[in-house]
């Protein structure tokens, strides 16, 4: 079976993983990838640390860090020189991209397949709309990261073969829990994008009413980064938060065995809430306990293995890390519900094996 994939995502050293695993079963895989993209945080290059089994190759990319409007160079010459049975389109229906590799699919006869995070019934203005029909009558099957994604596609009509499988998992060898738990201030971290809607503005206002010693390390690049680096000085707790830059994608594991919390505090907005929440995922399999809104996916991810508050509840998310910081006993659970929780359901072999299983399906 000879699979070619588009992906921006894979970009991404770690995630990788997936495309080494999916290899490992059989199938015959081509990933193209762009040299970079770019959003909110800047530029992201292409890492290639997981390269085994499988070709990753490099597409010109065109109108890059235009979500809705970038599309590829030489996509059409490596489908007609790969000839695939099946090209997964790592895009959102509703975009030029997703079109782009579509078509070409179609000229050389191969099965298509889509990948979603939508998790909004949104409707779109022409042509993003025309093109999102066209994708979604003619698409032989639909992956979606979550089942409040997989609703908006129904919704939207797509009558097809479809199953929730998260886009990539996650590294349980490499993420792992700390052999001991040295002496330091209680550490919290916030690791993602820093923008209004991530909530990392309410983290340090719950923060400022913690007792005893603690610290924050905030990770990530963004526009709110001045606004949230004065707040932090204006509530009188410069001292004890860190803002650093993003980092390599291999460099996260470290970071996550230097916090004893991790904080997602997402924020639902008219035209976004939260999808899933990865940095969830991999705190919990790094024996991390995590602390996250109820916004969007975020419940559903942690399930039992964490704690959970109404978004935008600043003291109910400043209990929660009181919690964590004062109850030995919850936190010691919680570490080891996390860990039970990601091998069970969120690891790299599990995801692999959704996926090719949904291959074989459509060869069949």
């Amino acid at each position: 079976m000879r699979v070619l994939m588009l992906s921006k995502a894979c970009i991404v050293g770690i995630y990788q993983r997936k495309l080494e695993e999916i290899a490992r079963r059989g199938v015959e895989l081509l990933a193209l990838v762009p040299s970079s993209w770019r959003d909110e945080r800047g530029e992201t290059p292409l890492e290639r640390v997981y390269t085994d089994g499988y070709a990753l190759q490099v597409l010109p990319i065109y109108r890059n860090g235009d979500f809705h409007l970038h599309f590829y160079g030489q996509l059409g010459a490596f489908m007609r020189g790969f000839r695939p049975d099946i090209v997964h389109i790592d895009e959102e229906p509703y975009n030029l991209a997703a079109w782009q590799a579509l078509f070409w699919a179609q000229r050389v006869r191969a099965r298509t397949l889509f990948f979603s995070w939508q998790n909004l019934l949104r409707r779109y203005p022409p042509p993003f709309s025309w093109g999102e029909a066209w994708t979604l009558a003619n698409v032989q099957y639909a992956l979606a990261g979550t089942q409040s994604a997989a609703q908006v596609w129904r919704a939207k009509g797509y009558s097809g073969p479809l199953r929730v499988i998260p886009q990539f998992g996650t590294d349980a060898n490499l993420f792992v829990p700390a052999a001991d738990r040295p002496p330091r201030p209680f550490t919290i971290g916030y690791f993602g994008r820093l923008v209004e809607e991530k909530g990392a503005h309410l983290l340090l206002a719950a923060a400022a009413q913690l007792t005893g010693d603690w610290r924050l390390l905030i990770l990530g690049s963004g526009p709110q980064q001045a606004a949230l680096q004065a707040q932090a000085v204006h509530l009188g707790i410069g001292a004890r938060v860190e803002f650093r830059a993003w980092v390599a994608s291999t460099q996260m594991p470290a970071l996550y065995q230097q916090l004893d919390a991790l904080a997602l505090p997402s924020l639902t907005r008219a035209n976004w809430k939260e999808q899933f929440g990865r940095v969830l995922v991999e705190a919990m399999s790094s024996g991390v306990p995590v602390v996250g809104s109820d916004s969007g996916a975020i419940p559903d991810v942690i399930g039992g293995a964490g704690l959970i508050f109404g978004e935008g509840d600043v003291p109910a998310l400043r209990e929660a890390l009181h919690k964590l910081q004062t109850d030995g006993a919850l936190y010691a659970h919680l570490r080891a519900a996390g860990r039970a929780r990601v091998l069970a359901h969120f690891t790299h072999e599990q995801v692999a094996a959704a996926t090719v299983a949904v291959y074989e399906s459509m060869m069949a």
